[in-house]
């Protein structure tokens, strides 16, 4: 039930995250706050040339929501600077469950075939290797300054020497909310003064939960965090569980950063900081005053999930690793696939530049940030920043290639217990099982490394069978 509401709220997380920009339709616009803020004017542009007069104009979009106007809506500042250049989208719906079959079915019958298709995490390596994929180098210029602030993300999706990954934006994936109140009325120092004074690291945030816990009054259970923070916790090393050198995928299971901060989620969990159960949103999991920090994305925060006029919450990102001066988040990407067979060169090279100067032009992002704060009004500009200053390029994004290698190790839904491997290797320390045991980083790592070894060996003959086809 809880992975369930898990894969819910990852779906729902990122449809919110739609309203803290212009308005990017690969979001859908379900979740889109009312707001009486003017539409921001959409103007030509020449940095970005029409569509040639004889290339194919009209692109087919293969996903769960369409990325044309709903009727009656406005376009999105990508679909409006796309018609502009002559291009249009069609729009084929898979469900959630089937996208990827679909895709599949669709390759192999070469009838109606999509040109576009959205990342997700079984992209990379795995899809790209089944050849559902084709490189975008030809199309994207990675030197571009359209392009620049992304170059890096995609260096992180090289197969063959060659991209497979167009990064159109990031966001950061969780927040942290707090009650400053509540902080001020417990004598703890302001999480959100130590971000900005470059302190809010693990020791710090350990500190506050221990004294709020500690201090409970009689008959009153305390707790320190709720919510989804284990993954990004650990990301603050810089390190993930699966490593990729362009060549080949390795295990990166004994790394003493990971036991470090594997180490540091048990004795959260051994002494009790963390309320395991399912709480829903800021709301439901700060009101009451017995839970200090909410840990989600910004789905859980927002509107009628967040704080009320009386409230005094603010947000800070996830703590960072004490033992490394650099900046690193856990993101979630918008990104495109160019799919393997698509002939519309010149319609998705444009398609992928109207999205990328959507998110990136500043009038369009100040638009942005106007329609959420009047959706929102009680979200302070400072909150708005620390979400925009964590979504930044002056923090290192971090994917682990462990959610895209097989089903086994990658994905959810192909396992009994809905919960593949790669993500029991980040939450099984912090939690306990059925009967009640807590298991230590050492015991989680044993069970699991015969596994991880094996399904990186057979991914590894993969990309050594792909590159020799390809080199």
């Amino acid at each position: 039930m809880k992975i369930k509401k898990f894969l819910a709220f990852s779906v729902a997380m990122t449809s919110a995250l739609a309203a803290f920009g212009c308005g990017s339709s690969a979001s859908g616009s379900s979740s889109e706050a009312t707001t009486t803020v003017k539409k921001v004017e959409v103007q030509d542009t020449q940095e970005i040339p029409d569509i040639p007069d004889g290339a194919q104009k009209e692109i087919i979009w293969m996903g769960t929501y369409d990325l044309n106007p709903k009727k009656g809506a406005d376009k999105t500042v990508e679909m409006t600077l796309f018609n502009n250049k002559g291009g249009t989208v069609k729009f084929s719906q898979v469900s959630d469950s089937e996208k990827f079959d679909k895709l599949a079915a669709a390759l192999m019958s070469q009838k109606d075939v999509p040109d576009i298709f959205k990342y997700e995490w079984m992209a990379f390596p795995a899809q790209v290797l089944k050849d559902m994929y084709q490189p975008v180098d030809d199309i994207v210029d990675f030197s571009e300054p359209l392009w620049a602030d992304v170059k890096q993300n995609a260096d992180l999706f090289v197969m063959g020497g060659k991209h497979y990954v167009a990064p159109i934006s990031f966001t950061v994936g969780t927040l942290m909310m707090y009650d400053q109140d509540l902080v001020d009325s417990e004598g703890l120092s302001d999480p959100y003064e130590e971000y900005k004074n470059g302190n809010w690291n693990w020791d710090v945030w350990y500190e506050m939960m221990a004294e709020f816990v500690d201090n409970a009054p009689a008959d009153t259970e305390r707790y320190g965090i709720n919510g989804w923070y284990q993954t990004q916790l650990i990301q603050q090393t810089g390190k993930t569980m699966v490593n990729y050198d362009g060549e080949k995928f390795s295990s990166n299971l004994n790394d003493p950063d990971i036991e470090r901060a594997e180490n540091l989620l048990y004795d959260i969990g051994k002494n009790k900081y963390v309320i395991t159960d399912w709480l829903g949103n800021a709301r439901k999991a700060l009101s009451d005053g017995n839970v200090l920090f909410y840990c989600m994305g910004t789905w859980a925060m927002t509107g009628n999930n967040g704080p009320t006029e009386s409230d005094t919450w603010r947000v800070v990102p996830v703590p960072s690793d004490p033992n490394n001066d650099n900046k690193y988040m856990t993101a979630d990407m918008l990104a495109y696939m160019w799919v393997k067979g698509s002939t519309a060169n010149e319609a998705v090279k444009t398609w992928f530049e109207c999205s990328r100067m959507a998110n990136t032009d500043q009038e369009y992002l100040d638009n942005g940030k106007e329609k959420f704060l009047n959706a929102n009004p009680t979200w302070t500009e400072d909150m708005y920043q620390v979400f925009m200053d964590c979504s930044s390029s002056a923090y290192q994004m971090v994917f682990d290639y462990g959610y895209g290698i097989s089903s086994l190790l990658s994905d959810d839904n192909a396992n009994e217990d809905g919960a593949c491997v790669t993500r029991k290797l980040y939450e099984n320390t912090n939690k306990t099982d059925d009967s009640g045991k807590q298991y230590t980083w050492s015991e989680v790592r044993d069970s699991y490394t015969s596994t991880v070894d094996a399904e990186l060996k057979t991914i590894n003959d993969s990309v050594a069978k792909f590159n020799k086809e390809n080199g």
